[in-house]
């Protein structure tokens, strides 16, 4: 049976081959930096021959469960292993990830409500930052994810619909009335003829970590809890404002993107507070 090494070359082989598979930049980051922990882990665990194993792989699973890691993040750092392993050909390697239970509701601590929205949009302009309320507005009122917003342009405002290709599929944001006009007076005062929108002040592209400080630099003055304030909670926001206006589950997987409506339920999950709203109104209790 041959030893198997996971070598500096493997690595940047994995990456071309997640590439070719049209997965985003931020699947690949995440791929290759958790590939690259296990690696480190392996030979700190097994000294000068850090041989991959099925074994091994699970003494990993168990070291990040010791530590406190997530479910989601342990079967998250799996899924990667699973990935390489699929790649290399060492499918034996796998190991049987957590099983999590679907989540009743979630953390008060971690919902953005429509009121704290407003209130960074205010922070924003506020602070003289027009552009950053302007593109917190694009992504809660489009849905999009904060890695698709470099596909609003000045040709997608001037039409009212971003088409976005990703994995094969093609999917189509159409933009609001609203928003589409004060995107275009956005435009005309920027200067922009066209490409994105949303650029940083020497004409190059926003990327998520930008756009993730930004918005967190405004906690403070909108007072509203930084655990609240990301780009991804946003898109959350829009999710559970559509699904009450619509109560049509499957038109807002589409929206988003979804393949399978069971992620779509994700986004709808309520805090424990609404939950237990509904418990009280049962009338149960004498």
């Amino acid at each position: 049976m041959e030893t198997r090494l996971i070598s500096a070359e493997m690595l940047e082989e994995f990456e071309v081959y997640l590439k070719d598979e049209e997965k985003s930049p931020a699947t690949v980051e995440k791929y290759l930096r958790d590939v690259s922990q296990f690696c480190l882990w392996l030979g700190k665990s097994s000294g000068s021959f850090p041989e991959v194993t099925k074994a091994a792989v699970s003494g990993w699973k168990e070291e990040l469960i010791s530590e406190g890691r997530s479910p989601g993040t342990v079967n998250g750092k799996l899924s990667a292993l699973d990935k390489f392993f699929a790649f290399a050909g060492w499918e034996d390697c796998r190991v049987r990830h957590l099983k999590i239970q679907r989540r009743m509701f979630i953390d008060d601590s971690r919902e953005l409500t429509r009121d704290e929205y407003e209130r960074l949009l205010a922070a924003a302009e506020k602070a003289g930052k027009e552009w950053l309320a302007l593109l917190i507005e694009t992504i809660c009122a489009t849905g999009i994810r904060v890695s698709e917003v470099k596909h609003i342009t000045v040709d997608a405002v001037r039409y009212g619909r971003a088409e976005i290709r990703l994995k094969g599929k093609i999917r189509v944001i159409l933009i609001p009335q609203r928003l589409r006009k004060k995107l275009m007076k956005y435009i005309k005062k920027r200067g922009i003829s066209s490409g994105e929108i949303f650029l940083t002040k020497r004409g190059k592209p926003l990327d998520r970590r930008q756009i993730w400080a930004e918005m967190k630099s405004l906690c403070r003055l909108a007072k509203v809890c930084s655990s609240k304030v990301f780009p991804h909670n946003l898109r959350h926001l829009f999710a559970r404002t559509f699904y009450a206006a619509t109560g049509d589950m499957s038109g807002l997987a589409d929206v988003l993107g979804h393949s399978s409506l069971d992620t779509t339920r994700i986004y709808l999950v309520s805090t424990a507070a609404v939950h237990m709203g509904v418990l009280n109104r049962l009338g149960l209790v004498s």
